[in-house]
């Protein structure tokens, strides 16, 4: 089947950025203390997940957040059955908002070996695929960590992710394929040096009529990822925060022309369970235009 030829335009010639709202088991604890939320005030899973699908309800809901500025989210699992505004998720995003779809496919990583870390097996996933593309979802993310330099590892993870990427494809959607660099690492632009080439092999090996987007650390060197952005096999290539703040990652992003942001915690930096509505669109909204401005840059 087909990729919805809207989102897929919308994504190729948008401007604007890919909004990450997919915290997971593992990062919402963060996310919520980071939105003022302490652990005390939930006392199970499903309490969690129904704290953070509040705050994600808030941020897609706000008049800041649109399809002006902004090119798709990204969802975790738990919010494809869920819905915003009384539509299901995917739905809202873009028949309100006119912003694509994306949903976070992968189970988290495993423990670090050869200097990475694999995503873990995904059960399940032609199953997950069909009922995300059933409900409008347009695009996938799937995330793995490369903390080292080493040859073996990094070709391990760029061949897990372009395997699941092929799987993604047949599935009539479009993968957003990310190996994300630790920001940490101490030879991070050797990475990097490492990481291109091994993408640039297997991007040759793709069809450019059913392109892929690409997720990565924001690089070392300015401009590191132009061959990438005009890669025939690549819609789009995003950046992630990593860990910077968000004036850091909007600096550094401003520096690599062709790339957009696709931010998570720096996104949500500044907004609290606490502001009232009329504080937190203003914030929210600030914090849209400086990345957006940083993406178009």
């Amino acid at each position: 089947m087909a990729v919805n030829q809207q989102q897929l335009d919308r994504i190729a010639s948008g401007k604007g950025f890919i909004a990450a709202l997919d915290q997971s088991g593992g990062s919402t604890p963060k996310a919520l203390k980071l939105y003022g939320i302490d652990e005390s005030a939930w006392s199970d899973e499903a309490g969690m997940y129904d704290l953070v699908h509040q705050m994600r309800t808030r941020i897609v809901t706000s008049p800041a957040f649109t399809g002006e500025r902004i090119l798709g989210a990204i969802l975790f699992e738990r919010t494809l059955d869920a819905s915003f505004a009384g539509q299901d998720a995917a739905s809202y995003l873009w028949n309100e908002k006119q912003v694509v779809p994306f949903l976070k496919i992968d189970k988290g990583v495993e423990d670090e070996a050869n200097g990475v870390q694999l995503m873990k097996p995904i059960p399940g996933l032609a199953e997950l695929l069909a009922r995300a593309k059933s409900k409008g979802v347009f695009g996938t993310k799937e995330r793995s960590v490369i903390k080292a330099n080493n040859a073996g590892g990094i070709a391990a993870v760029l061949d897990q992710q372009f395997e699941l990427g092929q799987q993604v494809l047949d599935a009539g959607l479009v993968p957003i394929i990310e190996p994300e660099v630790d920001i940490k690492a101490a030879d991070k632009e050797a990475i990097e040096v490492e990481l291109k080439k091994g993408l640039i092999e297997r991007l040759d090996r793709i069809d450019a009529n059913t392109p892929v987007i690409l997720k990565l650390t924001l690089p070392s060197v300015d401009g590191w990822f132009q061959e990438l952005v005009d890669h025939p096999a690549v819609l789009k290539v995003v950046a992630l925060s990593g860990g910077y703040s968000r004036d850091d990652a909007n600096a550094k992003l401003a520096k690599n022309p062709g790339v957009v942001a696709s931010f998570s915690r720096a996104l949500t930096e500044g907004l609290s369970a606490q502001q009232t509505d009329e504080a937190f669109n203003q914030s929210l909204d600030v914090a849209i235009e400086s990345i957006y401005q940083a993406s178009i840059a």
